[in-house]
């Protein structure tokens, strides 16, 4: 079976779990840490679940893709949040679920066992939580940049919008993240990919980590695409953008603000 195969394979079985009502109850709110297994391994993760959350009402879910510096693995018996609550220091969150998989040490968001992962993460979190197929949405910053270019492209139909932050593409010179698109042109590859999903491109002008003409270029190919998209550079900010970018007053309202078509949404969901 191929790598892709296999990805697809678990997210559609990891979709078919029946929903688990004694644990999704009104007071099962706040960050949970959950699990998923892919393959022989089980990985696990936090699941952000609003204050008014009820199970009789679909709610929109976020998944994010943290950056290098969080990635390895949780001790099996720890509760201790690490990315939920560096997220929701930006700005309280509490319209939506946010799911936060975590990248294992040396690893990429592009690797099968990762994608397979945080799809899984996402779908157990729709089935429990009664997630809105027709409104979830992916953002990741830096690494998890280049997981949102990634994943979208090979999952169109899937999001109803993407927020990018000081990722790209193309290898970089700093860090070997794996591109995304190995053809001549991989902008234009990508853009036709994510086949008109809105996006949100983040990016700091002095990024010296990943340089900033990734994004520029992503852009430029999604408007000569059609795409709809919106852009976001900060003047003098190097790579940490996203302490800027999710701290915008815009930004839940307009990513939570789509959905997709219910003739889009693929038959997994």
């Amino acid at each position: 079976m191929s790598p892709r195969s296999k990805t697809l394979v678990v997210f559609l079985l990891a979709m078919a779990i029946p929903a688990l009502p004694a644990r999704a109850q009104t007071r099962d709110t706040g960050i949970r840490f959950r699990s998923v297994t892919v393959g022989a391994t089980t990985y696990r993760y936090e699941v952000y679940v609003p204050p008014r959350w009820t199970p009789q009402e679909k709610w929109p879910v976020i998944l994010f893709l943290h950056g290098a510096g969080h990635r390895g693995e949780y001790a099996p018996n720890s509760n201790e949040s690490v990315l939920a609550r560096l997220f929701l220091s930006y700005q309280k969150q509490t319209r939506a679920l946010v799911v936060f998989p975590r990248c294992w040490a040396g690893a990429w968001w592009s690797d099968p066992d990762m994608e397979a992962m945080a799809l899984g993460a996402l779908a157990q979190t729709m089935k429990e939580y009664n997630g809105d197929a027709q409104r979830v949405y992916l953002t990741g910053l830096s690494i998890g940049g280049y997981g949102v270019w990634y994943i979208a492209a090979r999952h169109p139909g899937t999001f109803a919008a993407l927020a990018p932050v000081s990722g790209g593409v193309r290898t970089p010179a700093m860090i070997p993240i794996p591109a995304v698109s190995t053809l001549a042109d991989p902008y234009a590859d990508v853009a036709r990919r994510i086949d008109g999903t809105p996006v949100w491109v983040f990016h700091g002008s002095a990024d010296d980590t990943i340089d900033v003409a990734e994004s520029r270029r992503m852009v430029e190919a999604l408007r000569k695409a059609g795409g709809h998209v919106r852009y976001t550079e900060y003047k003098g900010v190097s790579h940490n953008a996203w302490d800027r970018a999710y701290r915008e007053p815009e930004f839940f309202t307009w990513l939570l603000s789509h959905r997709l078509h219910p003739a889009a949404t693929p038959a997994a969901h």
